[in-house]
Protein backbone atom coordinates (compact mmCIF):
# COMPACT_ATOMS: atom_id res chain seq x y z
CA UNK A 1 0.00 0.00 0.00
CA UNK A 2 2.12 2.02 1.33
CA UNK A 3 2.09 6.30 1.97
CA UNK A 4 4.04 9.18 0.42
CA UNK A 5 4.27 12.77 2.03
CA UNK A 6 6.02 16.13 1.15
CA UNK A 7 6.30 19.54 1.94
CA UNK A 8 7.82 22.99 0.27
CA UNK A 9 8.77 26.44 1.73
CA UNK A 10 7.20 28.66 -1.28
CA UNK A 11 9.09 31.95 -2.01
CA UNK A 12 12.90 33.60 -1.20
CA UNK A 13 14.48 32.01 -3.94
CA UNK A 14 14.92 28.88 -2.25
CA UNK A 15 16.27 30.05 1.31
CA UNK A 16 13.11 29.98 3.40
CA UNK A 17 13.32 26.82 5.83
CA UNK A 18 11.36 25.47 8.45
CA UNK A 19 11.37 22.05 10.56
CA UNK A 20 11.11 19.83 7.40
CA UNK A 21 12.37 16.91 9.39
CA UNK A 22 9.98 17.30 12.16
CA UNK A 23 6.85 17.35 9.57
CA UNK A 24 7.81 14.63 7.87
CA UNK A 25 8.38 12.35 10.80
CA UNK A 26 4.94 13.34 11.90
CA UNK A 27 3.12 12.86 9.16
CA UNK A 28 4.70 9.53 8.12
CA UNK A 29 4.25 8.39 11.66
CA UNK A 30 0.74 8.71 10.73
CA UNK A 31 0.95 7.10 7.73
CA UNK A 32 2.54 4.25 9.38
CA UNK A 33 -0.22 1.15 9.15
CA UNK A 34 0.25 1.87 5.55
CA UNK A 35 3.91 1.23 5.23
CA UNK A 36 5.04 -0.43 8.62
CA UNK A 37 8.15 -2.16 7.11
CA UNK A 38 10.45 0.81 6.69
CA UNK A 39 10.78 4.56 6.29
CA UNK A 40 12.96 7.20 4.76
CA UNK A 41 13.32 11.02 3.86
CA UNK A 42 14.85 13.30 1.87
CA UNK A 43 15.42 16.56 2.91
CA UNK A 44 16.72 19.37 1.63
CA UNK A 45 18.65 22.36 2.91
CA UNK A 46 19.70 25.44 1.46
CA UNK A 47 21.90 24.33 -1.51
CA UNK A 48 25.62 24.87 -0.79
CA UNK A 49 27.60 25.14 -4.01
CA UNK A 50 30.79 24.54 -2.97
CA UNK A 51 30.15 21.18 -1.33
CA UNK A 52 28.20 18.55 -1.20
CA UNK A 53 26.83 15.93 1.38
CA UNK A 54 26.97 12.02 0.73
CA UNK A 55 24.56 9.26 3.02
CA UNK A 56 26.29 6.07 2.96
CA UNK A 57 24.97 3.39 4.62
CA UNK A 58 27.27 -0.06 5.47
CA UNK A 59 26.37 -3.41 5.94
CA UNK A 60 28.52 -5.14 7.74
CA UNK A 61 29.60 -6.33 11.19
CA UNK A 62 32.39 -3.50 11.91
CA UNK A 63 30.97 -1.15 10.50
CA UNK A 64 32.61 1.47 12.44
CA UNK A 65 36.01 0.72 11.20
CA UNK A 66 34.32 0.33 7.69
CA UNK A 67 32.82 4.14 8.30
CA UNK A 68 36.85 5.13 8.00
CA UNK A 69 37.71 3.12 4.71
CA UNK A 70 34.75 4.80 3.32
CA UNK A 71 36.70 8.17 4.02
CA UNK A 72 39.95 7.00 2.89
CA UNK A 73 38.67 5.44 -0.38
CA UNK A 74 36.41 9.14 -0.97
CA UNK A 75 39.74 11.14 -0.14
CA UNK A 76 41.40 8.56 -3.44
CA UNK A 77 38.78 10.43 -5.77
CA UNK A 78 37.72 13.57 -4.13
CA UNK A 79 38.84 16.47 -1.61
CA UNK A 80 36.80 15.01 2.07
CA UNK A 81 36.49 18.52 3.80
CA UNK A 82 35.17 16.53 6.65
CA UNK A 83 33.06 13.33 7.85
CA UNK A 84 30.96 11.32 10.82
CA UNK A 85 29.87 8.26 10.82
CA UNK A 86 27.32 6.73 13.26
CA UNK A 87 26.21 3.24 13.65
CA UNK A 88 26.08 1.77 10.25
CA UNK A 89 25.33 5.59 8.74
CA UNK A 90 28.10 7.58 7.13
CA UNK A 91 28.19 11.15 6.13
CA UNK A 92 30.47 13.14 4.37
CA UNK A 93 30.98 16.34 3.10
CA UNK A 94 32.96 16.24 -0.06
CA UNK A 95 34.48 18.83 -2.53
CA UNK A 96 32.82 17.33 -5.72
CA UNK A 97 30.82 14.46 -6.72
CA UNK A 98 34.08 13.41 -9.21
CA UNK A 99 32.06 13.86 -12.28
CA UNK A 100 29.42 11.76 -11.22
CA UNK A 101 31.44 8.46 -10.23
CA UNK A 102 32.10 8.50 -6.36
CA UNK A 103 29.42 6.51 -5.53
CA UNK A 104 30.59 3.88 -7.90
CA UNK A 105 34.00 4.59 -6.12
CA UNK A 106 32.99 4.20 -2.71
CA UNK A 107 30.90 0.90 -3.51
CA UNK A 108 33.71 -0.86 -5.15
CA UNK A 109 36.04 -0.55 -3.11
CA UNK A 110 34.12 -0.71 0.43
CA UNK A 111 32.89 -3.79 0.17
CA UNK A 112 29.02 -3.75 2.26
CA UNK A 113 29.04 -0.03 1.17
CA UNK A 114 26.05 1.59 -0.59
CA UNK A 115 25.46 5.05 -1.18
CA UNK A 116 21.84 6.38 -0.56
CA UNK A 117 22.18 10.12 -1.76
CA UNK A 118 24.96 12.53 -2.90
CA UNK A 119 23.69 16.43 -3.45
CA UNK A 120 24.67 20.15 -2.67
CA UNK A 121 20.82 20.43 -0.55
CA UNK A 122 19.55 16.92 0.00
CA UNK A 123 20.02 14.16 2.24
CA UNK A 124 18.84 10.97 2.46
CA UNK A 125 18.16 9.01 5.74
CA UNK A 126 16.16 5.49 5.81
CA UNK A 127 15.83 3.06 7.91
CA UNK A 128 13.74 -0.28 8.74
CA UNK A 129 11.03 0.55 10.94
CA UNK A 130 8.56 3.15 11.98
CA UNK A 131 8.88 6.58 11.24
CA UNK A 132 9.40 7.13 15.15
CA UNK A 133 11.91 4.52 15.07
CA UNK A 134 13.69 5.73 12.32
CA UNK A 135 14.17 9.17 14.02
CA UNK A 136 15.33 7.94 17.10
CA UNK A 137 18.41 6.14 15.29
CA UNK A 138 19.04 8.68 13.07
CA UNK A 139 17.71 12.23 14.30
CA UNK A 140 15.57 13.28 11.74
CA UNK A 141 13.67 15.57 13.49
CA UNK A 142 16.14 17.89 14.33
CA UNK A 143 16.79 18.59 10.35
CA UNK A 144 15.62 21.96 8.74
CA UNK A 145 15.24 22.34 5.02
CA UNK A 146 13.44 24.21 2.24
CA UNK A 147 11.42 21.03 1.52
CA UNK A 148 11.49 17.28 1.60
CA UNK A 149 9.75 13.94 0.72
CA UNK A 150 8.84 11.15 3.14
CA UNK A 151 7.58 7.53 2.39
CA UNK A 152 6.46 4.44 4.84
CA UNK A 153 7.11 1.36 2.73
CA UNK A 154 4.91 -1.89 2.37
CA UNK A 155 7.67 -4.66 0.66
CA UNK A 156 5.37 -6.28 -2.07
CA UNK A 157 7.58 -6.85 -5.23
CA UNK A 158 11.18 -7.31 -3.60
CA UNK A 159 12.81 -7.76 0.22
CA UNK A 160 12.59 -5.77 3.20
CA UNK A 161 16.41 -3.82 4.28
CA UNK A 162 17.31 -0.45 3.94
CA UNK A 163 18.38 -0.73 0.70
CA UNK A 164 14.80 -1.21 -0.89
CA UNK A 165 13.50 1.44 1.39
CA UNK A 166 12.38 4.98 -0.02
CA UNK A 167 13.54 7.19 -0.82
CA UNK A 168 15.30 6.45 -4.53
CA UNK A 169 18.06 8.40 -5.46
CA UNK A 170 18.57 8.95 -8.97
CA UNK A 171 21.89 8.56 -9.29
CA UNK A 172 24.35 9.63 -10.19
CA UNK A 173 22.07 12.80 -10.70
CA UNK A 174 23.26 14.89 -7.16
CA UNK A 175 19.78 16.12 -5.42
CA UNK A 176 17.23 14.20 -7.21
CA UNK A 177 15.09 11.76 -5.46
CA UNK A 178 11.63 10.18 -5.47
CA UNK A 179 8.93 8.74 -3.49
CA UNK A 180 5.96 6.32 -5.16
CA UNK A 181 3.17 4.47 -4.23
CA UNK A 182 1.73 1.61 -6.57
CA UNK A 183 3.27 -0.66 -9.19
CA UNK A 184 5.34 0.05 -12.67
CA UNK A 185 4.64 -3.07 -14.81
CA UNK A 186 6.88 -1.88 -17.63
CA UNK A 187 10.20 -1.03 -15.14
CA UNK A 188 12.07 -3.72 -16.84
CA UNK A 189 12.09 -2.60 -20.53
CA UNK A 190 12.45 1.18 -19.54
CA UNK A 191 15.41 0.45 -17.15
CA UNK A 192 16.74 -1.52 -20.06
CA UNK A 193 16.80 1.32 -22.23
CA UNK A 194 17.77 3.92 -19.58
CA UNK A 195 20.80 1.34 -18.77
CA UNK A 196 21.52 1.48 -23.00
CA UNK A 197 22.10 5.35 -22.19
CA UNK A 198 24.33 4.37 -19.65
CA UNK A 199 22.42 4.62 -16.19
CA UNK A 200 23.28 2.11 -13.71
CA UNK A 201 20.77 0.90 -10.85
CA UNK A 202 21.45 0.30 -7.28
CA UNK A 203 18.12 -2.45 -6.49
CA UNK A 204 15.71 -4.36 -8.23
CA UNK A 205 13.10 -2.33 -7.34
CA UNK A 206 10.47 -0.59 -9.71
CA UNK A 207 10.24 2.81 -7.99
CA UNK A 208 14.09 3.30 -9.07
CA UNK A 209 13.24 3.64 -12.31
CA UNK A 210 11.17 6.73 -12.04
CA UNK A 211 13.82 8.50 -10.26
CA UNK A 212 16.05 7.98 -13.09
CA UNK A 213 13.65 8.70 -15.61
CA UNK A 214 12.90 11.99 -14.29
CA UNK A 215 16.46 13.03 -14.28
CA UNK A 216 17.08 12.06 -17.43
CA UNK A 217 14.60 14.14 -19.14
CA UNK A 218 15.85 17.12 -17.16
CA UNK A 219 19.49 16.00 -17.64
CA UNK A 220 18.37 16.32 -21.64
CA UNK A 221 17.16 20.03 -20.50
CA UNK A 222 13.47 19.07 -20.22
CA UNK A 223 11.54 21.20 -17.57
CA UNK A 224 10.09 19.23 -14.85
CA UNK A 225 6.68 20.13 -16.35
CA UNK A 226 7.39 18.41 -19.66
CA UNK A 227 9.49 15.16 -17.65
CA UNK A 228 6.21 14.74 -15.28
CA UNK A 229 3.78 14.98 -18.29
CA UNK A 230 6.09 12.54 -20.34
CA UNK A 231 6.00 10.09 -17.52
CA UNK A 232 2.19 9.87 -16.92
CA UNK A 233 2.42 8.43 -20.82
CA UNK A 234 5.28 6.30 -20.42
CA UNK A 235 5.28 4.34 -17.20
CA UNK A 236 2.57 1.85 -17.03
CA UNK A 237 0.86 0.76 -13.52
CA UNK A 238 -0.69 2.13 -10.89
CA UNK A 239 1.11 5.14 -9.28
CA UNK A 240 1.31 8.21 -7.56
CA UNK A 241 4.60 9.37 -7.31
CA UNK A 242 6.68 12.16 -5.77
CA UNK A 243 10.15 13.85 -7.08
CA UNK A 244 12.25 16.34 -5.15
CA UNK A 245 14.62 18.50 -6.58
CA UNK A 246 16.89 20.84 -5.27
CA UNK A 247 14.65 23.64 -6.35
CA UNK A 248 11.02 22.30 -5.51
CA UNK A 249 8.74 19.48 -5.76
CA UNK A 250 6.91 17.58 -8.59
CA UNK A 251 3.99 14.79 -8.35
CA UNK A 252 2.40 12.74 -10.76
CA UNK A 253 -0.80 10.31 -10.96
CA UNK A 254 -1.71 7.62 -13.20
CA UNK A 255 -4.29 7.17 -15.62
CA UNK A 256 -6.67 4.85 -13.52
CA UNK A 257 -6.32 7.27 -10.32
CA UNK A 258 -6.29 4.34 -8.12
CA UNK A 259 -3.61 5.17 -5.31
CA UNK A 260 -4.47 8.35 -3.06
CA UNK A 261 -2.32 11.89 -3.60
CA UNK A 262 -3.66 14.81 -1.89
CA UNK A 263 -2.53 18.25 -1.74
CA UNK A 264 -3.20 21.77 0.32
CA UNK A 265 -1.22 25.09 -0.01
CA UNK A 266 -1.45 28.45 1.05
CA UNK A 267 1.10 31.47 0.75
CA UNK A 268 3.75 30.15 2.25
CA UNK A 269 3.80 26.39 2.05
CA UNK A 270 2.39 23.37 0.42
CA UNK A 271 1.68 19.80 1.52
CA UNK A 272 1.20 16.65 0.18
CA UNK A 273 -0.04 13.33 1.65
CA UNK A 274 -1.34 10.17 0.76
CA UNK A 275 -4.37 10.82 3.19
CA UNK A 276 -5.86 13.94 5.04
CA UNK A 277 -5.03 12.51 8.25
CA UNK A 278 -1.41 13.86 7.59
CA UNK A 279 -2.12 16.49 5.79
CA UNK A 280 -3.65 18.00 8.84
CA UNK A 281 -1.07 17.54 10.81
CA UNK A 282 0.18 20.92 9.08
CA UNK A 283 -3.11 22.36 8.28
CA UNK A 284 -5.27 21.97 10.69
CA UNK A 285 -7.32 25.25 10.10
CA UNK A 286 -10.69 23.16 8.54
CA UNK A 287 -11.63 26.47 5.80
CA UNK A 288 -8.09 24.80 4.14
CA UNK A 289 -9.73 22.38 1.72
CA UNK A 290 -7.09 19.59 0.47
CA UNK A 291 -7.40 18.44 -3.18
CA UNK A 292 -7.05 14.74 -4.61
CA UNK A 293 -5.05 14.95 -8.04
CA UNK A 294 -7.06 13.76 -11.00
CA UNK A 295 -6.01 10.99 -13.15
CA UNK A 296 -3.15 11.92 -15.41
CA UNK A 297 -2.85 15.04 -13.40
CA UNK A 298 0.49 16.50 -12.81
CA UNK A 299 1.58 19.62 -10.59
CA UNK A 300 5.25 21.05 -9.59
CA UNK A 301 6.08 23.86 -7.29
CA UNK A 302 9.66 25.14 -7.83
CA UNK A 303 11.47 28.24 -6.19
Amino acid sequence: MCGIVGIFHKGHGGTRTGPVGDVLVTMCQDLHRRGPDSTGFAVYGVADDASLVVRVDIDRPDSAHAAELVAIAAEQLVVVKDWQGAGRSVRLHVASDGDGKLADWIEERVPGARVFSVGHAMEIVKDVGSAFEVDAVHGVRGMTGTHGIGHTRMATESRVDIAHSHPFWARPFPDIAVVHNGTITNYHQLRRRLEMRGHRFSTQNDSEVIAVYVADRLQRGEPLEEALRASVSDLDGTFAYLISTDRGVGLARDQFATKPLLYAEDDDMVVLSSEEVALRRVFPDPALVPRELAAKEVRWWLN
